[in-house]
């Protein structure tokens, strides 16, 4: 679905703001007239009508980050509102101006982040603000299992709202990533990466299920939304986020929008070819980077020594804890992604690369390999200006950049 919903009955100046205020989350009114080319008076004029009707109001500014009234299900909460000071300006060093943002009259946006073995999801409403983040370990790869990992994530949705007291009717669109590249027709890029899921459209499937608008688009890419707006790389213009976890994504931002190439499928860093002569991938080339520095590839060879080693996390765990051949596992993963890297960096030049996904976890040891392989192969021109950093948002990346999903999406009226 090309379209997620706006709050009916808005025409003209109104749908104007409220559709700037739900893309660009609480902004003061300065911002929205540079953003939508009205006068102040206009702006001012609209907010009032906006306000009178219950869809927005004006507040105090605070300070940046996903807000949460009601917190994550580990009772941990992280709150404050998200560009007060502007992406376009600065703040003035008298009294703070006020910030616009949309109420949850305004309605509901879902992110449903499905990996491996997880799901996770995270309801807000459009006003940018995080209501409820909940997240669930799956029993069977979900790889082999999509219709029950597709009931399952419904359920959660479903669990969720209730929570919030509220209806499905309330929500204007739901987000989700998958561990695939995705069309810009919402099918699966590259079947052999997800063959349970090959023949699906997932995005039907879920809004089948909900009766809701979904939009589907792979995890790395809703990783780098949610850490763009939210995380490490806010108030960037070009960036590239890293997903490492069984595989390698990535999501690259151009002039602050999500790159996606001519049918959606940029990013696949994990399927560069580092060997032509090595050994085959399961997308079908030989001697990707995946093989070498992705979490299936780096846990078979520690399972080499420690065959009881579950999962990715617990290869981070164990290096964390200073086990020497799961640390040098990991650094060499590093270097090996920063020679993949190179291409990239050399092409788009970007100001920030970000690390994220279960082997982000282990960020302090892969950086300075990453740096490493950067500069044995980039330009060194590129090389010195871009910082190379870990996310911030970690596990929540990917649900958090759904939600954005629905709120940068061009609406229709209901």
């Amino acid at each position: 679905m090309d379209n997620i919903w706006c709050p009916g009955g808005l025409n003209g100046n109104a749908r104007k703001v409220a559709e700037a205020l739900r893309a660009r989350g609480p902004s003061t009114r300065a911002q929205l007239a540079r953003a939508i080319h009205l006068s102040r008076p206009t702006i001012s004029a609209t907010i009032a009508d906006l306000a009178a009707a219950g869809i927005a109001v004006e507040s105090a500014p605070g300070p940046d980050g996903p807000d949460s009234r009601a917190g994550r299900d580990d009772g941990t909460n992280r709150t404050g509102l998200d560009e007060t000071g502007g992406r376009d300006g600065q703040r003035s060093s008298g009294r703070p101006a006020g910030v616009v943002r949309l109420t949850r009259q305004a309605g509901l946006a879902i992110g449903v982040d499905v990996g491996r073995r997880h799901i996770r999801i995270a309801v807000a409403d459009v006003g940018h603000e995080i209501l409820l983040e909940s997240a669930t370990r799956l029993d069977a790869d979900a790889d082999d299992t999509p219709g029950p990992v597709l009931d399952k994530a419904a359920s959660m949705i479903d669990g969720a709202l209730d929570r919030l007291g509220a209806a499905r009717g309330e929500v204007v669109g739901v987000g989700m990533g998958v561990p695939a590249p995705m069309t810009l027709d919402g099918r699966i890029g590259a079947p052999r990466l997800l063959p349970g899921w090959g023949d699906l459209s997932p995005g039907h499937e879920l809004g089948s299920r909900l009766g809701l608008p979904v939009l589907v688009n792979n995890d790395a890419n809703l990783g780098a939304l949610g850490e763009l707006h939210w995380g490490a790389g806010r108030r960037a213009s070009v960036l590239v986020y890293i997903k490492l976890a069984t595989g390698i994504g990535a999501g690259i931002v151009l002039d602050g929008q999500l790159f996606r190439g001519s049918t959606g499928t940029a990013g696949e860093l994990g399927h560069i070819t580092m060997d032509a002569r090595g050994p085959v991938c399961r997308c079908g080339n030989r001697g990707c980077v995946e093989l070498s520095a992705g979490g299936r590839a780096l846990v078979a060879q520690a399972r080499l020594t420690y065959p009881e080693l579950a999962d990715v996390s617990d290869l981070v765990e164990m290096a964390n804890s200073g086990d020497p051949g799961c640390r040098r596992l990991l650094t060499d993963a590093g270097t090996q992604i920063g020679l993949a890297l190179s291409g990239l960096v050399n092409l788009i030049n970007p100001e920030r690369i970000i690390l994220g996904g279960e082997l982000g976890n282990a960020a302090d040891l892969m950086l300075d390999p990453l740096r490493r392989g950067l500069a044995e192969s980039a330009m060194p021109a590129a090389v010195e200006t871009v910082t190379v950093l870990p996310g911030e948002l970690g596990d929540r990346a990917a649900a958090l950049g759904g939600v954005l999903l629905v709120m940068r999406t061009p609406s229709v009226s209901r």
